[in-house]
């Protein structure tokens, strides 16, 4: 069987050739040759097949910060690629020409992958799986993750899978850099067309199985930007580990939604509003470089600086100030 026509994982069959997906939580319902809602798994005569498998938007080079992932290997470079799929139907999607839409893409083998990585970043193989939603690519990451455990795995997600299929993954996973849209079930369910609950489950999961984790929430003036909203979110993230670095960035006008962008004084008030409860806190789609850099919270030192230009890291390799040995959340290289 091609790469190209792998059988899918975690579905089962209901009557005559009908099946249903239960890789996340829409739980598609279908019937011969229908295609999933997330355009990645399709029906064939009865058994489930990963139509995306090996199929990517993109190929780059990016530095580690532009995921966002701030406390994970400093200074470091990825290799990006992601599917044409996603589970997920925001309306203000910044990536809706290839989240939403059939776009171009080319296939890239596991062999060549792992070629192209030790090409690009011979210094430290890594690889990001990001773009649209790689949980859509679920067959694809996990055999390579199988193929090639020496390459250490970014995930840049929303979050919305199944547990058990999570549960699976995670063991191949070295970070997570989630994005938490809001903290109510119905802007979930009517920006999105998912529901809140799953993508808190899968923070608390990777959080439990150690995979370092970061978290994106987009503020978007008047949809989730409120008080109650903000810090229900802080207290939420504090409960499960109040280090994880939150990266709350400006929202622009975009795909279906025409709402006025977010203001530099908003997320500065978010990131305020929240610092009392968290360690780590960051600004990020911003047209200056304030809210960037990282201090060590018992002495001040400023232990990580970023900017346009690069990023400086002072962290050392056991992950501490090397002024007061205080311990910084994340991981670090010698």
């Amino acid at each position: 069987m091609s790469e190209l026509k792998r059988k899918a994982m975690y579905y089962s069959k209901l009557s005559g050739k009908t099946l249903k997906c239960e890789l996340c939580p829409r739980y598609c319902v279908l019937a011969d040759a229908e295609v999933g809602f997330c355009r990645s798994r399709q029906n064939v005569s009865g058994t489930m097949y990963a139509i995306n498998y090996g199929l990517s938007v993109a190929l780059a080079l990016d530095p580690i910060e532009k995921k966002p992932l701030y406390h994970y290997y400093p200074e470091s470079r990825i290799l990006s690629l992601g599917p044409n799929s996603c589970n997920l139907s925001c309306k203000f999607c910044q990536n809706y020409s290839i989240s939403q839409y059939a776009a171009p893409v080319s296939e890239i083998s596991l062999q060549s992958l792992r070629a192209s990585i030790e090409q690009y970043t011979p210094e430290a193989l890594q690889v990001a799986f990001t773009y649209t939603e790689p949980l859509t690519w679920y067959e694809y990451i996990t055999d390579f993750a199988l193929a090639y455990p020496e390459v250490r795995i970014v995930l840049i997600s929303n979050g919305y899978i199944n547990k058990k299929p999570l549960a699976a993954l995670l063991p191949h996973i070295s970070a997570m850099n989630i994005d938490l849209k809001g903290m109510q079930d119905s802007f979930y369910n009517g920006h999105c067309a998912g529901h809140l609950k799953p993508v808190l489950d899968s923070i608390k999961a990777c959080a439990a199985a150690g995979v370092h984790l970061e978290l994106t929430f987009l503020l978007i003036p008047g949809l989730n930007d409120s008080k109650k909203d903000i810090l229900a979110m802080a207290d939420f993230i504090a409960e499960v580990n109040p280090e994880i670095a939150l990266h709350i960035s400006a929202y622009h006008p975009s795909f279906q939604m025409t709402n006025n962008a977010t203001k530099i004084g908003d997320v500065k008030r978010a990131i305020e509003l929240v610092q009392s409860k968290l360690i780590n806190v960051y600004g990020g789609n911003l047209p200056i470089m304030d809210y960037m850099n990282t201090q060590c919270k018992k002495c001040g030192k400023e232990l990580i600086s970023r900017s346009y230009h690069g990023t400086k890291s002072r962290v050392n390799a056991e992950g501490k100030c090397p002024v007061c040995e205080s311990r910084i959340y994340g991981v670090y290289d010698a």
